[in-house]
């Protein structure tokens, strides 16, 4: 009881101060550049340290840790891909892609093509990646919440989706950018001192709790455990083994003690083993089952090679798909800004990435029973507990979990503000009541499918959710930025081929979950397939229908590379948005500086 009153306190302290630093800076947000860009105005180290604490979702809190302690060195791709992301955009994209003026992605594909249909393609890819990535975080606060408190898992998800929603409601952009920035620094604290403090202890030795490694390099439980399983896994069985159960085996109801072979055992939904001291640990189909392996990059012959470089196109070239993260350097000053700004959260996140890693080594030897159970995710939030069972595990404890639900504040707000801006400017009229109608809108869909749809690893989520910004957005904004052949018909075509690609086989992955896991490995990870096909469909189709290149390309591209201080930069968002004062002060700016292209 001590225990959940420690990681209640850090999770409401943490809930209170979100909500006050987003009332503090919702109090100037009355207009819709306030809440869409935050007037432009944001400064580059503030905007960094905003978009390493919106990036910094459960799958880096939680799910990095989790993936360490399951796949071993190979799930060390997913840190790298997430940092390096950056460095590409950072290069390719983040200065044009302000100097464009554009206040959305849909807004720079019409501002940089011409065509509103293209636009209106953009939103649909848009809002597909939001809630799919929105729809992990939710589902983490649930598993954080149930985990150290025992509350229902649908709790953490709907105070998640409640607070954002209100800090959201009150001044958009505006509001979150300031609890980003926070949030980027609170969860630093809240991995680094538990990670110091836990490294610590398990190098003073001796850890009785650790589990104990033989020859073979099985992994074997050192005391008597009992644990439930919270959702149906398939479990890898190294050797024969007597235990005893209670819940369903193979689709069997089994209650007492057996015996399991060597072989793959399906066990259900809150299913509880029994395991003697001595005993191999059973791990989850798929994972490495001896220390060697675990150890060993790429023993999965061509298919894991295949999943591995998918992996890294995913998560390198995702990043600079992500509307989320694109949505803030719409706030930067000027392009320069906007390269700046990548640049620092370049070091914010490779500081980061540093403690979670570690977190998940040592659960290897404290937390088997994750193995069995599947639920890695929870390593970082149980690992303070069980390695010291004392007050100062409880206050560790307190605050990993402070650290997470800021994790999924952040997140879920930067989401929540780039779908419903996009909802709102293409769908709706655009002005603030309907930026917080979409906000509604976007916050009931999210929790509503949190609920509904099975909890998988947040990493693996999130990397699909990669893999379609890899697909879609990061070749259009690439051609569209360099090279000055791309059209709209060819834009279409390819988000289509390459976007559609990844949601089919997100849709055949969650069917063969059910029915076998009979998926191929090309299915769980595709960007390797889909985003060759998006770049090639979009070139081939440009060339083909050329005619319809935008007959001012030439200056289009001037105002993408041109230097900043000779001031071409022409904010959409004041010449759709705007009061006529602004509109007037944005034209005798820019009077004489070429043609503009107007919003329809």
């Amino acid at each position: 009881m001590t225990k959940d009153l420690w990681s209640l306190t850090g999770v409401v302290v943490v809930a209170v101060v979100t909500f006050l630093l987003g009332f503090v800076g919702s109090r100037r947000a009355n207009t819709t550049p306030d809440f869409l860009v935050a007037r432009r105005a944001v400064p580059s180290t503030r905007n960094a340290a905003a978009i390493s604490g919106e990036y910094l979702s459960a799958a880096s809190f939680l799910g990095v840790a989790g993936l360490v302690l399951k796949d071993g060195i190979d799930a060390l791709w997913y840190p790298i891909g997430f940092t390096a992301g950056y460095l590409a955009l950072m290069l390719f994209v983040a200065a044009p892609l302000r100097r464009s003026g554009a206040y959305t992605l849909p807004d720079f594909a019409e501002a940089r093509l011409g065509s509103a249909g293209l636009r209106h393609v953009c939103t649909f890819f848009v809002v597909c990646i939001g809630v799919l990535y929105l729809v992990p975080q939710l589902q983490s606060a649930g598993l954080t919440l149930n985990t150290i408190t025992g509350l229902p898992a649908w709790l953490g998800g709907a105070v998640v989706t409640a607070i954002v929603v209100i800090n959201v409601l009150g001044g958009g952009m505006r509001a979150i950018t300031l609890v980003q920035a926070f949030q980027y620094w609170g969860k630093l604290f809240a991995i680094a001192a538990p990670t110091f403090i836990l490294f610590t202890v398990f190098l003073a030795g001796p850890n009785t709790g650790a589990q104990r490694i033989d020859d073979g390099g099985l992994l074997r439980f050192t005391k008597d455990i009992t644990f439930t399983t919270s959702e149906p896994v398939r479990v890898q069985v190294p050797e024969g083994m007597n235990l005893e159960v209670d819940g369903v085996v193979n689709g069997t109801a089994v209650d007492g003690m057996v015996l399991w072979n060597k072989g793959l055992y399906t066990l259900g939904a809150e299913t509880t083993l029994s395991v003697r001291a001595g005993t191999a640990v059973p791990v989850v189909d798929g994972a490495p089952n001896t220390n060697e392996s675990w150890l060993k990059p790429q023993q999965n012959g061509l298919s894991g090679l295949f999943e591995t470089y998918s992996l890294i196109f995913a998560t390198f070239l995702g990043t600079m798909g992500l509307p989320h993260v694109l949505v803030r350097f719409y706030t930067n000053p000027d392009g320069t800004a906007a390269r700046r700004t990548a640049l620092h959260v370049l070091y914010l996140l490779g500081l980061f990435y540093i403690f979670p890693t570690v977190l998940g080594v040592v659960s290897r030897q404290f937390l088997p029973q994750l193995l069995v159970t599947g639920k890695t995710d929870a390593a970082v939030l149980m690992l303070p507990n069980t390695m010291m069972p004392n007050l100062g595990g409880q206050i560790l404890g307190a605050i990993v979990a402070a650290g997470a639900f800021a994790a999924f504040l952040s997140t879920s707000s930067g989401l929540v503000v780039s779908v419903a801006g996009v909802v709102s400017t293409d769908i709706l009229p655009g002005k603030v009541r309907d930026f917080r109608w979409a906000t509604v809108l976007t916050g009931a869909v999210a929790i509503g499918l949190a609920l509904v749809l099975p909890r998988g690893d947040a990493s693996l989520t999130v990397a699909m959710s990669f893999a379609l910004a890899a697909s879609t957005f990061c070749p259009m904004l690439v051609l569209g930025i360099w090279w000055r052949g791309l059209t709209w018909v060819g834009a279409v075509c390819g988000l289509v081929a390459g976007g559609g690609l990844v949601i089919l086989s997100q849709i055949t992955t969650v069917i063969s979950s059910y029915t076998g896991h009979w998926a191929p490995s090309v299915a769980s990870q595709p960007a390797l397939v889909t985003v060759p096909v998006a770049f090639i469909t979009m070139i081939v189709v440009s060339k083909g229908t050329s005619r319809r290149r935008p007959d001012d390309v030439s200056q289009i591209l001037l105002r993408l590379h041109a230097p900043d201080p000779l001031g071409f930069i022409r904010d959409r968002d004041v010449a759709r948005f705007g009061s006529v004062e602004e509109r007037a002060r944005l034209d005798a700016k820019h009077r004489g500086a070429g043609p503009y292209r107007p919003l329809a």
